[in-house]
C-alpha cells in the first residue's frame, strides 16, 4: 500500500472515536500493552510527559515541546486529532513522522490488527511510541486522547503528569460529576511521579488530592502558585505579566498563542518547567520564554483563536464544549469588530443546548455540519439553536457557509468559525 491507502486502511478498519463516537473506544488497556509488546515495548525507552485535562492539553502540550524543543532536547509529541494531516498527531522537533513510516509500521503489524481488533487511536499510539523510541527522542510529550485513566497513552510512566483542568465533556463516558471526571483523569497520577495541576476548584481539589497521597505523589496546583497581574493582547501575539504567590517575583513573557485563554495554560507550563527542573533537566527561563514565544512556529499547532484573514477578520478555534466556549467568549469580549459572524457546526454527543445558551443572540449564525457521521445536521443544529434566540442560515458544508459569512461582512467585521475541531479543519485556507 502507498501512503493514502494505509491511511484509507486505518480509518476503514479500525474503529475512530471521531466517526463512530463512545464505541470506538475499548474498555481498558489490554489492546494497547499488546501491541507495544509486539514492537518491544516501546514506551519504556523514552523519557515522558503526560498531559491531560478537559480545556487546554493540546495548547499546554504543545508549548511544552516549543520549550524543550528551544533548550536543545530532541523533543517528540503525540497529539490527537488532527486537522489536515493524519502525520500531525506524531512529530519529532515539530516534524512530522515519515509516510514511509506510517506505511511500514501497518503492514509489520496488520497480523496484530487481525487478532487484537484494537481501536484506530490504540494502533496510533503503538505508532507513536514506536517512532520515539526508534528516533531515540530525549523526552516526548504525550497528549491523553479522552479521560485518563484507560486512556491508551496511560501505559507510559512519565517524568511528569500534568492535568490542566476538569470541566464538563464526554460526561457519556467519564461521569456525571466534576468529582467523577476528575477520578478518571486523575488515573494519569503515577507512584512517585509528580503532578502539576493547572486549577482546581471544591469539587475536584479533594480527588486529586487523595490520589497523589495514595500514590506518593507531590502535588502541586499552578494558579496557587503564580498568578497574572497583568496582560496586554495584541495581534498575533499576548503579553503577560506573571507573579509569584509566594515572594516578590516577576516575569514577563510574550506568546504567539493570542488568546486570553492561554493565560491559564502559561501558569501550568510554568510550574511544569520548574518541577522538572529540579529533577534534572537543564530548561533556563531564557529557553521558557523563547520557546512560548515561538509555539506555532516550532510545532506548527492551529486552531487556538487563529486570525486566517483580515478585513474582515476571520477567526479558527477549536472551543467544543461549555468550558471552552466560556473562555473563548471572554475572548471575544477583548476583540474590537463591528458585527459578528459565527459559523458554527457541532457534533451529536457534546452538550449541544448548554453550548448554544453561552453564544450571543446578536451574532449573525451560519448552521453547518463537518463530514463526520457523528456531526449534527445542520438543519437540525439551526432548529435547536432557534430555541436560544440564535438566528441564521444552515449550509450543507463548511465552505459554503464561510463563504456566505464572508458574503455578509465588512471589513471591520468578525467571522468565528468554532464547534468542533473538525469544522475547523474543513476550512480552505
Amino acid at each position: 500500500m502507498n501512503y493514502q491507502q494505509t491511511i484509507d486502511f486505518l480509518y476503514s478498519r479500525l474503529p475512530l472515536f471521531s466517526r463512530i463516537g463512545p464505541p470506538a473506544i475499548k474498555p481498558d488497556l489490554t489492546n494497547t500493552i499488546a501491541l507495544c509488546k509486539a514492537v518491544g515495548d516501546p514506551h519504556k525507552r523514552f523519557k515522558s510527559v503526560h498531559v491531560a485535562g478537559t480545556n487546554g492539553k493540546g495548547s499546554t502540550s504543545h508549548m511544552l515541546a516549543s520549550v524543550f524543543q528551544t533548550a536543545g532536547y530532541k523533543t517528540g509529541l503525540y497529539t490527537s486529532p488532527h486537522l489536515h494531516d493524519f502525520r500531525e498527531r506524531i512529530k519529532i522537533d515539530g516534524e512530522m513522522i515519515p509516510q514511509q513510516y506510517v506505511i511500514d509500521f501497518t503492514q509489520r503489524i496488520t497480523p496484530m490488527i487481525d487478532s487484537v481488533e484494537p481501536s484506530f487511536f490504540e494502533v496510533t499510539v503503538a505508532l507513536a511510541f514506536e517512532y520515539f523510541a526508534a528516533e531515540k527522542v530525549d523526552i516526548a510529550i504525550i497528549e491523553v486522547g479522552l479521560g485518563g485513566r484507560l486512556d491508551s497513552t496511560n501505559i507510559i510512566t512519565p517524568e511528569l503528569s500534568i492535568i490542566t483542568n476538569i470541566g464538563w465533556d464526554h460526561m457519556n463516558i467519564l461521569g456525571n460529576t466534576l468529582a467523577a471526571i476528575a477520578s478518571e483523569k486523575g488515573g494519569i497520577i503515577k507512584k512517585g511521579i509528580p503532578v502539576v495541576i493547572g486549577e482546581v476548584n471544591s469539587e475536584t481539589e479533594k480527588v486529586f488530592v487523595d490520589i497523589a497521597e495514595k500514590n506518593n505523589s507531590l502535588l502541586t496546583i499552578a494558579n496557587q502558585e503564580r498568578y497574572v497581574s497583568d496582560w496586554h493582547y495584541q495581534k498575533h501575539q499576548l503579553s503577560a505579566t506573571v507573579a509569584s504567590n509566594h515572594h516578590d517575583e516577576r516575569d514577563s513573557f510574550v506568546l504567539d498563542l493570542p488568546g486570553y485563554y492561554q493565560t491559564k495554560n502559561l501558569l501550568t507550563v510554568i510550574e511544569a518547567i520548574h518541577q522538572l527542573n529540579r529533577k534534572g533537566w537543564k530548561i533556563s527561563k531564557r529557553d521558557l520564554k523563547e520557546g512560548l514565544s515561538v509555539t506555532k512556529k516550532l510545532t506548527g499547532l492551529h486552531g487556538r483563536w487563529e486570525t486566517i484573514h483580515e478585513h474582515p477578520e476571520i477567526v479558527l478555534d477549536v472551543a467544543h464544549n461549555e468550558d471552552g466556549m466560556k473562555q473563548l467568549l471572554s475572548q471575544l469580549e477583548l476583540s474590537d469588530h463591528h458585527q459578528l459572524h459565527i459559523v458554527i457546526g457541532l457534533v451529536k454527543d457534546k452538550e449541544i443546548e448548554k453550548v448554544l445558551a453561552l453564544l450571543p443572540k446578536e451574532a449573525s449564525y451560519y448552521f453547518t455540519k463537518a463530514s463526520i457521521p457523528r456531526a449534527l445536521p445542520e438543519g437540525r443544529l439551526q432548529e435547536i439553536a432557534a430555541k436560544f434566540g440564535l438566528r441564521g442560515n444552515h449550509f450543507e458544508t463548511v465552505d459554503k457557509a464561510v463563504q456566505s459569512a464572508k458574503q455578509h461582512a465588512s471589513s471591520k467585521d468578525l467571522i468565528l468559525i468554532c464547534g468542533s475541531v473538525f469544522v475547523v479543519a474543513e476550512v480552505s485556507r
